[in-house]
């Protein structure tokens, strides 16, 4: 889709006359301006509205502009919030209610009635966030003079998180070949998802992949193997398995392409016509953006492609726990895949290897090695609870890994589950977490809880005040009032 943009739409009324809503439109434009400069999406100013018709129209305008993304909406003046009830009752876009107003200070000297008569906001806004409420409609709130360097620190993440939001409503994962057999979490009811965030998931056989193969041609596969040895360390000799990782990105990435697909899975279960699983090939295609899940895992192939999105494709990666380190008081996990990392979260210079996979059946495939680095991070899983789904993110600090494993091939990262190893542990398999994730450096916890609240989902975070006994009621309250629902 094109650029996203936010339409920002003040609220008023008749009753103030022709030159008060005149300085009203000024200020609203001043601050849609304003913001539109220092934030990561163009804030377009729209006319004051003051009338029902005006609220409808505009917001129907906003849903049925696909460049739209979002509407910020504040009431410089009052508002009254019967008037925007049809229009919101048919706004499909994220909302964000700005609490602010345009003069910082009150004017101690010069303040009298008419200055009061022109703003309004401080009850404006609660009348307008009444509304809200009574309708039982999603939105985010931000408090705080609009000038303020955090007012626009809580709107960024708020706006990519909207755009993601909106932007997934258009995803198309390809499942190359079904889910990894007998297993269960990383099923799920696929119409059910395309009905929720419009997502779209459909399956490709792996003869599809093979076709794209056989048409790369030598001169793109050099052409792809030189870029390898200028951007990574390549560490094997074994350049014949480097060139058939290579084959398969160029292909993988034109079947995605020529469908319209952003995201994919494939699993080492239905290999026929390979002769290596995609283990670089995805670490790159990850690397480029694009959503991936092993072993049919199209919730998280969908995850990482929407995470990638919020996160500008920065330090977001598909994740699996793979195994505990249980010395007391040093208790950690050590999170990898089978190959497919993605080197976005590398904190080393990534190695191209080629080692035995020891699963698949299929030739050695070569793959990308590295370490992860120190920060604080996300873990976040998506099941399907039958009949709804749940978000479900983990606080996590990733550390140091202790010691080299100079025998294991794999690109890993090393963390610390909130609020301490044993009650994230438990909190994670009572509320059913899947064993891939996705691992971000750069999202954060508020803007994952920002997405679960647009798309309308159930959202479970463990962090540091987690407390087993308080999440098994938070599990059964939502279980409870989500089949309400």
């Amino acid at each position: 889709m094109a650029k996203s943009v936010f339409y920002f739409v003040t609220g008023s009324q008749n009753l103030y006359g022709e030159e008060t809503l005149k300085e009203v439109a000024v200020h609203s434009k001043e601050i849609a301006e304003y913001l539109s400069g220092i934030l990561p999406y163009q804030v377009i100013y729209k006319p004051v509205v003051t009338s029902p018709d005006e609220i409808f129209d505009v917001l129907s305008s906003a849903s049925a502009d696909a460049s739209c993304a979002g509407v910020i909406t504040w009431m410089h003046t009052f508002s009254p919030s019967k008037m925007w009830i049809n229009g919101l009752k048919i706004l499909s876009k994220p909302v964000l209610h700005l609490h602010t107003q345009y003069n910082r200070d009150i004017q101690w000297d010069s303040i009298d009635m008419d200055f009061m008569n022109t703003n309004q906001s401080a009850h404006g806004d609660r009348e307008h966030g009444f509304i809200f409420t009574r309708m039982g409609i999603n939105r985010k709130v931000v408090a705080g003079h609009w000038k303020d360097k955090s007012v626009a620190e809580r709107i960024a993440p708020w706006m990519r998180v909207a755009a993601a939001s909106v932007q997934g409503k258009d995803l198309k994962v390809m499942r190359i070949g079904d889910n990894m057999r007998e297993v269960a979490v990383t099923e799920g009811d696929k119409v059910e998802a395309q009905i929720k965030f419009g997502w779209q998931v459909n399956y490709r056989g792996v003869g599809d992949l093979v076709e794209k193969m056989n048409a790369v041609t030598v001169s793109r596969i050099d052409a792809l193997v030189e870029e390898y040895q200028a951007k990574y360390t390549v560490n094997t000799k074994d350049m014949e398995s480097v060139r058939y990782q290579a084959k398969l990105e160029l292909a993988l990435k034109a079947l995605l392409d020529e469908h319209g697909c952003s995201a994919y899975t494939n699993t080492f279960e239905d290999l026929h016509g390979l002769e290596q699983l995609p283990g670089l090939a995805s670490q790159r295609l990850m690397e480029q953006g694009y959503g991936f899940g092993p072993e049919g895992d199209w919730k998280v192939s969908a995850m990482l492609r929407t995470m990638k999105l919020i996160s500008g494709n920065k330090g977001t990666s598909l994740m699996e726990d793979y195994t505990y380190h249980l010395e007391s008081g040093s208790e950690a996990i050590l999170g990898a895949h089978m190959l497919e990392v993605c080197p976005t979260v590398a904190g080393t210079k990534p190695k191209i290897e080629v080692h035995p996979l020891g699963i698949g059946g299929k030739n050695p495939p070569a793959r990308m090695v590295f370490d992860g680095h120190k920060g604080k991070a996300i873990c976040v899983s998506l099941i399907d609870m039958g009949g709804r789904m749940r978000l479900i993110i983990l606080d996590v600090n990733a550390v140091d890994t202790p010691r080299d494993m100079p025998k294991l091939p794999v690109a890993r990262v090393m963390w610390k589950p909130e609020p301490d190893f044993y009650t994230g542990c438990e909190a994670w398999i009572l509320a059913g977490g899947a064993h891939h994730t996705v691992f971000s450096y750069n999202v954060t916890a508020e803007e994952m809880i920002d997405w679960a609240e647009i798309v309308g989902i159930e959202c479970v975070h463990i962090n540091s005040d987690t407390k087993i006994h308080n999440l098994k009621r938070e599990l059964m309250m939502n279980e409870l009032l989500w089949r309400l629902k």
